[in-house]
């Protein structure tokens, strides 16, 4: 039986006590609490978004590594207007606690993977070969792509020789709280060419392991990395580019003494029983912020305008970025863009909340900071380790004539929807239910059931998705793009601005967004992007008609 199905009450006792003080207090108070009270806690002001796995290894002093920046892959060929990359899944040794050696399964053997540069409205196809000894399925995260492309978790890549689900042993049998069909499986032995027609506008999406019941581990373990598109819009504004416009993606890890990655699963091989130990399931967190797979790094940078494309890749750790100190003038983020594009116009903001999966494209005016001066990025979040992120260190002057004018106060042509275009309204409902006596994470009540959807939206529509919680739940929708239109009856926050793939809902929160259904056809998902909670069939299909 799955751990999934013999887990006790302890985490519905939590969520029971945050619904009183929801109750007492209005969801803010339960939630700044639950921290304090340390049950299911990292750190007394993170906002209960996981269980904390504390590394046995010895940890690094902040700030002593140079950011690495992932390199950006080159295509092999181009083939009738498309260009072709190509990567291999496989296990590599790579130092990531200086001193040690950590074995990370990457993309090309690398952790972050490439970072895939693509153009808008040019087809990019991608040929992922798998030499690892578990399944793969890759997720476009904010791509539009046909059903095939899109890394379903039933979509897999075996590698030589493991079992074949369809035949009803191996990975399907194992599953039982997701109990896939062996019909629902879709197989590709080797390797699978993802088509990516790229048909959207400028923007910063990243990419993942999405394997059924095993996403958790397997992003843990390193398989992720960006995906940038550009246009000709993004490239006509005044924007920092070249070696002033750099993707930060942001994780947490824990390590064992010898450096390996350490993480709390039922097993280890990821061949088996899926799922973490009973103490995590409300999600794994981790004692080392990593920063494009550094642990706490330094950027030297001139004093002058930086673009940073922030990405929250963690598990389940939830971060309120700020800078310490902040600028002297203005303010310390200047956001000009979101998950799916560009903003219309830039927002200012003095700290980012940014639940897993949610991107931030930012910029960050180190002008107002005197040469030789220090800046941490901090998650406010965060106690102790994790409250540092990672240290800029204002090294020089920019070059004479050089450095990125002003934001521009206009930067892309975005349509605001409005609530009178839904042609439907739909609620889905993510919480720990009992399901047949057993407390379960759940969509509506039903943990994930491939092959039932409980939405059939109608290509290019509009629908309002009202999304409801009990718990941190950063909500993510394949394919479709959304607007958030309001939380709790009122306005949303100015974070949420621009068109979106993944928004964060909040205990005992209730999100509306205006959900756009454009591109194609066929089966996608919605699910909550704490890997454990969509590993443990927090997911749902729906069916666009």
């Amino acid at each position: 039986m799955s751990a999934a199905r013999r887990r006790p009450g302890a985490v519905r006792a939590e969520l029971d006590r945050r619904r009183f003080l929801a109750l007492a207090g209005g969801a803010g108070a339960a939630a700044a609490l639950g921290g304090a009270a340390g049950c299911g806690s990292s750190g007394a002001g993170d906002e209960v978004s996981g269980e904390l796995l504390r590394s046995t290894a010895r940890l690094p002093e902040p700030f002593k590594v140079p950011l690495p920046v992932p390199p950006v892959a080159e295509p092999v060929r181009s083939r009738g207007g498309a260009v072709v990359h190509e990567v291999e899944q496989r296990a590599a040794r790579q130092e990531i606690l200086p001193g040690l050696r950590t074995e990370v399964w990457g993309y090309d053997g690398r952790f972050p993977g490439p970072t895939f540069v693509g153009e808008s409205g040019r087809e990019l196809r991608l040929r992922v070969r798998n030499t690892l000894a578990v399944p793969t399925s890759t997720h476009l995260h904010g791509g539009v792509q046909k059903p095939e492309f899109d890394g379903h978790p039933t979509d897999l890549v075996l590698p030589s020789g493991f079992p074949d689900p369809r035949k009803g042993h191996g990975h399907g049998k194992h599953s039982e709280h997701s109990m896939v069909k062996p019909s629902e499986w879709t197989v590709s032995r080797g390797h699978k060419e993802y088509v990516f027609p790229l048909e959207q506008a400028a923007t910063t999406l990243w990419y993942h392991d999405h394997r059924m019941d095993f996403s958790a581990p397997q992003v843990w373990r390193g398989l992720a990395g960006m995906f940038l598109i550009h246009d000709d819009e993004e490239s006509g504004l005044p924007l920092p580019e070249d070696t002033r416009d750099i993707p930060l993606m942001i994780c947490d890890r824990a390590f064992e003494e010898d450096g390996s990655f350490r993480y709390p699963s039922l097993d280890p091989s990821l061949t088996r029983e899926p799922g973490v130990r009973e103490k995590y399931m409300e999600g794994v967190t981790g004692d080392v912020v990593l920063v494009n797979g550094a642990p706490w790094p330094e950027l030297e940078v001139s004093a002058e305008r930086y673009r940073f494309r922030i990405l929250n890749a963690s598990n389940a750790r939830r971060y309120r970025l700020a800078l310490d100190p902040g600028p002297r003038e203005g303010a310390a983020f200047v956001q000009v863009g979101s998950d799916s594009g560009l903003l219309d116009a830039p927002r200012s903001h003095e700290a980012l909340p940014v639940s897993p999966a949610e991107r931030f494209d930012v910029v960050v005016d180190f002008g107002s900071y005197p040469v030789g001066s220090t800046v941490r990025l901090v998650n406010t979040l965060g106690t102790g380790g994790t409250r540092d992120v990672m240290r800029f260190r204002v090294a020089r002057r920019p070059k004479r004539g050089g450095g990125a004018p002003e934001v521009p106060r206009r930067l892309a042509d975005v349509r605001k929807l409005r609530a009178a275009q839904a042609v439907a309204e739909r609620q889905f409902d993510f919480r720990l239910k009992q399901v047949d006596g057993v407390p379960m994470w759940t969509v509506n009540g039903k943990p994930y059931d491939p092959g039932s959807p409980l939405a059939s939206p109608r290509l290019d529509t509009v629908e309002r998705w009202r999304f409801t919680s009990d718990f941190h739940h950063p909500v993510h929708v394949h394919l479709a793009h959304f607007q958030v239109l309001a939380r709790g009856g009122k306005s949303p926050l100015a974070t949420d601005a621009g068109w979106k793939d993944t928004v964060d809902v909040r205990p005992y929160e209730v999100v509306d967004v205006l959900v756009r259904f454009s591109g194609y056809r066929g089966r996608y998902m919605l699910h909550c992007h704490n890997l454990e909670h969509e590993d443990m069939a927090m997911m749902a299909d729906f069916r666009v008609v």
